[in-house]
């Protein structure tokens, strides 16, 4: 894409779709809980109207390439939140006594490493033809290739794991 003005127009609707995205669906969970239902189903489907319009920038600005270079960018990516970012937070919010914060720069941090890994080993695999399947631990975001007893990261039991 040649117009510089457009490309950063959308990258920076792409992040801004994005991130309402996961607002909405946080938004969405909390009116669950509250038992607000209408609330709730109306959260979720914006959820997934701002996923359609940020899928759609990203791919009109030509970030989407081939797997091989999207798993390398995926790699990219996690090395540097749990090189560099998330170490830079946590000094952060452990100098502001801010433990909420920590626990959660500190499990994001660790399954990023696990992250970075396996799309570093699925790049390393992509002619594999065997079928794998990935187990997500709900609260840190880790992924297991396997269900494990509990999360190495935060303990939560291998039983709440989410199969893809």
């Amino acid at each position: 894409m040649d117009d510089q003005k457009t490309l950063n127009n959308l990258m920076e609707a792409f992040a801004g779709e994005s991130q309402a995205n996961r607002k909405y669906q946080a938004y969405s969970k909390k009116a669950e809980a509250e038992g607000r239902k209408n609330a709730a189903k109306l959260f979720k489907a914006a959820s997934d109207a701002e996923t359609i319009h940020a899928q759609k920038h990203f791919e009109v600005a030509g970030k989407i390439k081939s797997t091989s270079e999207n798993l390398q960018d995926a790699i990219s990516g996690e090395n540097h939140e749990y090189q560099s970012m998330y170490p830079e937070f946590l000094k952060a919010a452990e100098e502001e006594g801010n433990k909420a914060a920590i626990r959660t720069f500190t499990y994001a941090l660790k399954a990023e490493e696990v992250h970075a890994k396996l799309y570093q080993e699925a790049l390393e695999n992509l002619e594999q033809e065997e079928e794998v399947y990935y187990y997500l631990c709900p609260i840190c975001g880790n992924i297991e290739k396997a269900v494990p007893e509990k999360c190495f990261i935060c303990g939560t039991p291998g039983s709440k794991f989410i199969k893809y």
